[in-house]
Parts: C-alpha cells; structure tokens; sequence
C-alpha cells in the first residue's frame, strides 16, 4: 500500500489555504480534478445550452450496464432511480432496476424512470405468492438479449443444430411454472392496482413515519435508517444480549419482523460499523395501533 502524499494532497485541495477542515462527513473541500469536472461542464452549458451539455456528458459513460435497487432490503433508503434514468439516457448502457421491494409498495413508471430492465418479485410488497415473480424489458431491446438459459418453451428448435429464440417476452421463461401462482400472481397487481398505488405509497409512509418517530422515544433503541426519502421499510439496533432472542420474543407477542445480519448485507452494514439490525416492514394494511403496540413491545424488552 502506498502511504498519502499529504504534501501533495493538499496542494491539490486549494480550500486548505483558508481553513482548517474537520467537517469532511458533511461535505469535504473539493480537489482541483473535481472542481475542473465541475467548471468545465458549467463551461460547456454556458457555450452550449443546459439539455446539450448534459447530452455530450452521455458520450462519456463506458459502461455497459448500469445496475441499481431501488428499494434495499436494509437502510430504509429510496433511491433517486429516475436522476440516474436521466443520466444513463442517451448513453449506450443498459439501465437495469431491481425492484423487488418496490413493486407494490411506491408507483412506478418505466417510462418515467428509464429503465431498460426492471426485475421484480411477487413475495414481497406485492403481496403474491412465494417463487413468483416478472420481468419487464424495453421491446427495443429484446432482440439483443439472450438469456443465459433456454428450454423449449424460450426457444425454438429450428433443425438438428440451430434454434431460434422466441420473438415475444417468452424467451425469458421456462416451461417449468406454477398456474395457481402465476394466477396469484396476477390477482396480487390487480389488487394492489385497486386500492391505488399512490394511496399505498402514501399510507406505507405515515406508518413508517410513525413506527421512526415511537421508536426515537425508546432507550437503548437507534433508528438507522438512511437517505432523503424513505421506504415503509424501517431497520433499528438495539441494546439487547441477542437480537434472535428479541426476535423470539417478540414473535411470542405475535409480532413478526426479520434480522438483518452482516453476512447478508456486508456492503451495507459493515462501513457502518453495525453488525445486526431489526427490520420492521409495515405496509397499507397496518394499523397505528399496532405500530404504537410493537413499539410498547420493544421497549417492554430493552428494560
């Protein structure tokens, strides 16, 4: 590992000749590659127009896949998926959105986000049944893409040495399914669609809100949910010997939540310094009663 040239560092950072700098958390003084990003973009809007230079940015993406979540499974956070729709537009990457734990619970609009892919599951928000799940892609797309598994339900058996992939939505599906589930399937969007997207969207927020709020007021308890704009999702640690047995415990009250250990989001817990946390995942079919009454339950074991 090669130590910091601070010397070097600091010549780079022209903020250093006027302050001395601890708050890099909130926001960092900017080296000079960053500052020059930033001037010569604000440049070429000048010479050129706001929507023009943002287009001449795309020609510099080289990827060729841009892959976010919008809802994480842990962190409470919504990610801002139609900023980076906007970003990746006009570029020549493909915009993939997995969003299994949105789906059901916020609106969505491909067209709006810009996603070339989104990817979800039924099990979570939508209500449906376990091991069912969709796929939207761009149909300008489908003729690029292949998937990496075929049987003869995706493809079609031309002669004894080629195949053909199916034209339609097809050739991302095995034979091998379930009628009942994919009917159940169908029958969760037709219900969430009922009751209205923006109206669970809306509901999903006052009761996270205030399941955030209740947990605040408990000794021993921290909230640790992140981002501008958060989901019904709401993770917490608490001053416990053993979160399994506060799960137990809680499940004795017949209140089920999950755990969120660190071999299963590393990324996310780890460079916080967390090693668990309680996840509490309400949705529109919740009462504040029983966020006031989990709450009360918590508190009863943290004491």
């Amino acid at each position: 590992m090669t130590p910091i040239d601070v010397p070097l560092a600091r010549k780079l950072t022209p903020g250093c000749a006027h302050v001395l700098h601890f708050n890099n958390a909130g926001a960092s003084l900017m080296p000079d590659p960053v500052i020059a990003a930033v001037k010569d973009q604000l440049d070429l809007e000048a010479r050129t127009g706001g929507y023009e230079a943002a287009f001449a940015m795309h020609e510099r993406i080289e990827g060729k896949l841009v892959a976010i979540t919008h809802v994480p499974s842990s962190g409470g956070l919504i990610n801002p998926i139609e900023v980076v729709g906007a970003a990746v537009r006009g570029s020549n990457a493909i915009y993939l959105l997995d969003a299994c734990q949105s789906v059901g619970q916020l609106p969505l609009d491909v067209d709006r986000i810009g996603c070339d892919l989104l990817s979800a599951t039924g099990r979570k928000y939508l209500r449906g049944p376990r091991g069912t799940g969709f796929l939207y892609v761009r149909r300008s797309l489908l003729e690029k893409l292949e998937p990496p598994f075929m049987d003869a339900y995706s493809a079609q058996w031309t002669d004894m040495r080629t195949f053909q992939w199916r034209p339609d939505a097809r050739r991302f599906e095995g034979f091998e399914s379930s009628v009942a589930n994919k009917l159940g399937l169908g029958a969760a969007v037709e219900h969430a669609l009922g009751w209205g997207l923006d109206a669970i969207a809306a509901r999903n927020a006052l009761l996270a809100d205030r399941l955030r709020q209740g947990l605040d007021q408990v000794p021993g308890v921290k909230v640790r949910d992140q981002g501008e704009q958060r989901s019904a999702i709401v993770t917490f640690t608490v001053e416990v010997p053993s979160l399994e047995n506060l799960k137990l415990a809680l499940h004795e009250h017949r209140m089920n939540i999950s755990l969120v250990s660190l071999e299963l989001a590393r990324l996310d817990l780890e460079p916080r310094g967390i090693t668990g946390m309680v996840r509490a995942s309400v949705h529109y079919y919740n009462t504040e009663q029983e966020v006031d009454r989990f709450v009360g339950a918590v508190a009863e074991e943290v004491r």
